[in-house]
């Protein structure tokens, strides 16, 4: 049998259940059972995997979802890793993110404020609540990193944004079309509530961050913030986080940058 710790959070047993349903519906035809056994620390889907075909079963799983590192021993420098973010450490200024790593302690990874503003600000003065603020950088969103210092002996972990994720920030903040963020629920469940509202009117499309994140790019001159009193009473499980394009750009011109 082998265990999966997923690179997926789940916050209810119907999250679970509905991955335990994808896991069915995928492995149907091969002689394999796969089973959600739970969570792990911080919400963290854990999957059981045995049979046969077990071995294919646990490959499509890893590239389908991505799996945990669990130990900070699996992770060296230069490392690209998916997690999401924990705490926007104000006290501390930097922002600290869980990557999965609990065994045999929960060791989260921390982006200092000073890689933040080298890498979407050109290094500018300004303290991390801003940089939260403008881009909506709050607890539960999903971020790609690189791992700049990882130290198992002194349980130490230390990174800055992904080239990947700097550029996607960059191109939702120069496309200057709002996004509404929707964190923990599924893509099925945006798109129901997408057709549902007739939102196809003011939105190009939904943009999938994780399992149970998702980006509803709105078109141009449609603000964010008003979608949220549509689709809100039919997504009461869900999380809202707005990107204005806008408000970074006039926040720039305030400081005469062009970036």
């Amino acid at each position: 049998m082998t265990m999966l710790t997923l690179l997926v959070k789940a916050y209810s047993s119907r999250q679970l259940n509905l991955i335990g349903n994808l896991l069915q519906a995928q492995f149907e035809e091969l002689d394999v059972d796969a089973t959600v056994s739970g969570v792990q620390a911080n919400k963290w889907v854990q999957v059981s995997v045995s049979g046969e075909d077990e071995g294919v079963a646990a490959s499509y799983i890893k590239k389908e979802f991505g799996t945990c590192p669990v130990s900070l021993k699996k992770i060296g420098a230069s490392s690209i890793l998916k997690g999401y973010i924990s705490k926007v450490d104000s006290a501390q200024q930097q922002l600290v993110i869980d990557v999965g790593v609990f065994e045999p302690k929960v060791i989260p990874a921390t982006v200092s404020l000073s890689h933040l503003k080298a890498e979407l600000f050109g290094g500018k003065e300004l303290v991390l609540k801003k940089i939260s603020e403008l881009y909506g950088l709050v607890e539960d969103i999903p971020l790609s990193i690189k791992i700049v210092e990882a130290d198992a002996e002194n349980g130490v972990l230390k990174a800055e944004l992904s080239l990947e994720q700097v550029e996607k920030l960059r191109l939702w903040r120069d496309s200057l079309l709002d996004r509404l963020i929707i964190l923990r629920l599924s893509l099925n469940e945006v798109e129901r509530v997408v057709e549902r509202t007739r939102l196809e009117r003011d939105v190009i499309g939904v943009e999938t961050l994780g399992t149970f994140e998702h980006a509803l790019t709105c078109k141009l001159g449609t603000d964010a913030t008003g979608l949220i009193s549509r689709v809100g009473r039919y997504m009461r499980n869900g999380k809202f986080v707005v990107f204005n394009p806008r408000k970074i750009r006039d926040f720039l011109g305030e400081k005469g940058s062009t970036l």
